[in-house]
Formats: structure tokens, C-alpha cells, sequence
């Protein structure tokens, strides 16, 4: 069992910058990749970015790219989210996920933008981006 607890949401002006974190506990940190995904009501939870179990690799959807960062510490069990210029279609709840396959799989640039591929899941944060 993995415990995620995402925190660093709120409100923010068009343009600005949030700095979004998921902690994990429970099970080993290193061994997860870690994805951030978004929801807005009425609307299907929808990726955002990956990073793999090292850290090495990251991945983005394209709507961010640019923008936002993803990063991990794997001796603080963390997982951020640095996002810059926001948008108002940004607002959303952000949540953090981790999926326990295995980083060496050829189609794991494409399995980490599933939410299915993910194992556990935090609770959400709320961003709200105002124009």
C-alpha cells in the first residue's frame, strides 16, 4: 500500500506560478513510477506529466510542455509539480499518481498517460487559476 498526500494548491492569477507536492508513504518510493493528472468536474481525469522510478526520464502532455516541470526525490518520498504561466483552462483538481511498472517496458511512454496503469492514487488539490 502507498499513501499519497498532495498539497501546494490554491489560487493564483493567469500567468503566475504554483508549486504542487505529493508525498508518498507506505511502500518503497523508489520502486513507483509517479504521474500528476487533472480533473475537471463532468470531464475525464486527464495527464498532465510522468517521471520514471530514477528520475532520468520525464514526460509531458503537450498542452504543458514548457510550462510546467515534474521532479522527484527519492530520499524525501516526494514528487512536485512546478508549474509556470498558468492559464485559466489550467484550473482543475491535480492529482498525483504511482504505477509500479516497470521502467524498462517499451511502451512505458505511453502506459504512464494512462490513469488505468496507476496503482494508487492521492486525494486531489485544487488549483483555480483566475484571468
Amino acid at each position: 500500500q502507498v499513501k499519497l498526500v498532495e498539497s501546494g494548491g490554491g489560487l493564483v492569477q493567469a500567468g503566475g506560478s504554483l508549486r504542487l507536492s505529493c508525498a508518498a508513504s507506505g511502500r518503497r518510493f523508489s520502486d513507483y513510477n509517479m504521474g500528476w493528472f487533472r480533473q475537471v468536474p463532468g470531464k475525464e481525469r486527464e495527464f498532465v506529466a510522468a517521471i520514471i522510478t530514477t528520475g532520468s526520464t520525464t514526460y509531458y502532455e503537450d498542452f504543458v510542455k514548457g510550462r510546467f516541470t515534474i521532479s522527484r526525490d527519492n530520499a524525501k518520498d516526494t514528487v512536485d509539480l512546478q508549474m509556470n504561466s498558468l492559464e485559466p483552462q489550467d484550473t482543475a483538481v491535480y492529482y498525483c499518481g504511482a504505477s509500479g511498472l516497470s521502467p524498462g517496458n517499451s511502451a512505458i511512454a505511453a502506459m504512464l498517460r494512462d490513469l488505468l496503469e496507476y496503482d494508487y492514487w492521492g486525494q486531489g488539490t485544487q488549483v483555480t487559476v483566475s484571468s
